[in-house]
């Protein structure tokens, strides 16, 4: 399949067909990850388990720098 690029905005967009979607089982919710070689792009939708990975909260997320980085971050408040 060959598409091209659709301007929105200040951006260009790739509209993927339903049955795609379908097939992915993917929708406007599903969150995509998006790589390069610098020649090709590939796009994937993230899997469950990274998109928990993602979605530590901003809690847990602090607890761990403080802890791992609380030296540091003790001399760049001096």
């Amino acid at each position: 399949m060959i598409k091209t690029l659709t301007k929105h905005g200040n951006s260009l967009a790739l509209i993927l067909d339903k049955p795609i979607l379908e097939l992915l089982n993917i929708d406007a919710d599903t969150p995509i990850s998006i790589s390069t070689d610098g020649r090709a792009l590939t796009l994937s939708p993230v899997k469950d388990e990274i998109k928990a990975q993602r979605e530590m909260n901003f809690d847990d997320a602090l607890e761990w720098v403080n802890e791992n980085y609380k030296e540091s971050l003790s001399r760049l408040a001096k």
